[in-house]
Formats: structure tokens, C-alpha cells, sequence
């Protein structure tokens, strides 16, 4: 049981070195754009994680603008349904992950470690924090849903 204990540990610690070793600096904008510069979550279709349950890449001619982003589209019909209502489909905390959120951090993403939750998007620095992250996804959200926005600071 101990030994399990620590290995857990260790693990959690682990994620966290990785996730600060490519942390966003407090101070960042509200929507992350780390990886393609004024373009959120890595330029993938946010519409797409609900709609085909996968990361789809979007392309550079299908855009819109949201809270100082640039957010791209696989489809027109997915452009419209978010600039319907861009709360249903953005990422929540701004496409930082979720899991750094709920450890009063902030760190960037990949699109394949996703979750979606009571028809949210919660995206992930890798699989591996993916893991941690649903190892409590209802604590976690609490959590995050409490730090958020107060990590951008």
C-alpha cells in the first residue's frame, strides 16, 4: 500500500516538473496561443472534440476571432456554430490544461489529450496528465473551476 502511495506520488510530482518545464508565464492572455502564435488550441477545430469526439486539425482558411484569438475551423457549418455561442465549445481555462489549472499553474496542451465533461472541453499538457487528470475529474474541475482565472495573474 505504501509503495503504491509513493509511485502515485511520484507520478504527480512528475507531471508537475513537465508541466512547468513548458508553463505558460503568469501574466499570459486569457486564451492560450502558445504553439502557433495568436492562434488557440494549436489551430484544431474546437467544434470538432464534440462533434467527431477526436482532435481535428482546422484550417487557415476557416477562422473567427474570439477573445483575442484566432480560432480555426475544419468546416464552415462548425465556424457558425461557434460563433453562435463560443462558450459551448471553447476549452475551458482558456485551452490551458486542466490538470496545471487545478495545481494553481498553468501549462500548454497537446489535442489528442482531451476530455470532454457535461458537454465541456477540458484539454491536457499530455496523455500521461490526461490520466491524473481523470483519476478525479470531479475534484479536479472544482479545483480548477476555483484557480481559474486567478493563475493568469
Amino acid at each position: 500500500m505504501a509503495l503504491a502511495r509513493l509511485v502515485r506520488i511520484a507520478a504527480i510530482v512528475l507531471a508537475l516538473v513537465l508541466a512547468s518545464a513548458s508553463a505558460v508565464f503568469a501574466g499570459e492572455a486569457e486564451i492560450y496561443t502558445g504553439e502557433i502564435p495568436g492562434v488557440a488550441i494549436n489551430g484544431y477545430d474546437p467544434v470538432a472534440y464534440f462533434t467527431e469526439d477526436k482532435p481535428v486539425a482546422g484550417s487557415e482558411a476557416i477562422t473567427a476571432s474570439w477573445k483575442g484569438a484566432t480560432w480555426r475551423f475544419a468546416s464552415e457549418a462548425n465556424k457558425a456554430a461557434f460563433v453562435e455561442n463560443p462558450e459551448k465549445y471553447a476549452p475551458q481555462y482558456g485551452g490551458y490544461c486542466a490538470y496545471a489549472v487545478a495545481q494553481g499553474a498553468t501549462a500548454s496542451t497537446v489535442p489528442e489529450a482531451f476530455t470532454v465533461v457535461n458537454d465541456k472541453l477540458y484539454l491536457n499538457f499530455s496523455s500521461g496528465v490526461r490520466q491524473l487528470w481523470r483519476k478525479d475529474t470531479a475534484g479536479n474541475i472544482s479545483k480548477a473551476d476555483t484557480n481559474w482565472p486567478k493563475v493568469l495573474e
